[in-house]
């Protein structure tokens, strides 16, 4: 062998041997999210509602994993995809800011079953004022719920906020199911079965915002390309939570205005006189399997971490930013989910 083909050898295995040990960062998603389908790919698995079938054992396991990897540790026998799968077993449970895991119907993905469930009965029992009033309360309830399952863990909101928040939700789905519901009298009966979508739309409009006032009133924290915050605008907080309220409105349209569109033909064809008892069942499982797909296409919509030009930001912000010795012509975001 001569010296030169052993220099390439060696050489190769360094190479080889780097390629081993070279970290990923694996607190950055997986897929390129400048691009729509990669943001449907990351979501898809964030999402996917079998992650609730995983067992305490399972997860503590993906947390001691993801804790390892990230206090620089080289794990036997871990190779990329495995690594990457922890990972999502691991975000699909524990609070990226706290640590802890979260409530299992709290969590990303337990978002397509419970929706599933609400959205079916929802759709099948929009008639009577008692129906209407307690699955109304009952979705509210649970959207509480996975909004303070999913807050930040750097800023916690006062019980009163809290309870603010949710009874204004709640107030608002409530009245304007009821308030819709009387009226699509005078309409075709297809215009009550879309009442449920109108009430969740307007209660997502009113929800989250208020939800996350904070935000709105003391800023949304603001980052240049590598991370390191800039400040905090409220500019870029009112636009982030409207992309939010705009993806959980149309998260909610295959379901709910599709499915009532369909059940109206079948109704005026005599089908639902003969077969009294399939709208249930049948809603709550269309609703299952249309939710599976529309919540990791919907969360897609808007990059997670989204950019906006200085000079969008307000007078005050922008000027600060000037002042830099590099002054950056654009800033990022998280909108959050």
């Amino acid at each position: 062998m001569t010296l030169s083909e052993d220099l390439e050898k060696k050489v190769a295995s360094i190479i080889s041997q780097f390629e081993k040990t070279k970290r990923i960062e694996i607190d950055k998603p997986r897929w390129d999210q400048s691009t729509y389908w990669g943001r449907v790919r990351h979501f898809w698995v964030k999402t996917n509602p079998l992650n609730i079938l995983y067992t305490d054992k399972e997860l503590d396991y993906a947390k001691d994993i993801v804790t390892r990897y990230r206090n620089g540790e080289n794990i036997a026998n871990l190779d990329e995809d495995e690594l990457w799968k922890q990972k999502y077993i691991y975000d699909s449970a524990f609070h990226p800011d706290t640590g802890e895991k979260t409530f299992i119907l709290g969590r990303m993905s337990a978002q397509a079953p419970m929706n599933m469930l609400i959205t079916g009965f929802m759709l099948t029992f929009y008639k009577t004022l008692p129906a209407i009033l307690f699955w109304q309360w009952f979705n509210q309830s649970f959207n509480a719920m996975v909004n303070y399952c999913n807050r930040s863990g750097t800023e916690e909101l006062g019980n009163s906020q809290i309870m603010k928040t949710y009874a204004a939700a709640t107030s608002g789905a409530i009245f304007t199911a009821v308030s819709l519901n009387q009226m699509a009298h005078r309409f075709p009966p297809v215009v009550g079965r879309l009442v449920p979508f109108t009430a969740i739309a307007a209660a997502n409009a009113v929800n989250l915002p208020l939800s996350r006032q904070n935000e709105i009133k003391h800023g949304m924290k603001i980052m240049d390309a590598n991370g390191v915050t800039l400040g905090y605008s409220s500019t870029t907080a009112k636009i982030g939570i409207s992309q939010v309220v705009l993806s959980r409105i149309l998260m909610a349209v295959p379901s709910m205005v599709t499915i009532p569109l369909f059940m109206n033909r079948l109704e005026r064809s005599g089908f639902l006189k003969r077969y009294p008892r399939f709208p249930l069942p049948f809603q709550v499982a269309a609703c299952g399997a249309i939710l599976t797909f529309s919540t990791p296409f919907c969360c897609a919509i808007f990059p997670q971490i989204s950019s906006i030009s200085v000079s969008w930001l307000e007078p005050e912000l922008q000027e600060k930013l000037k002042a830099m010795a590099n002054p950056p012509t654009k800033v990022y975001y998280n909108k959050g989910l």
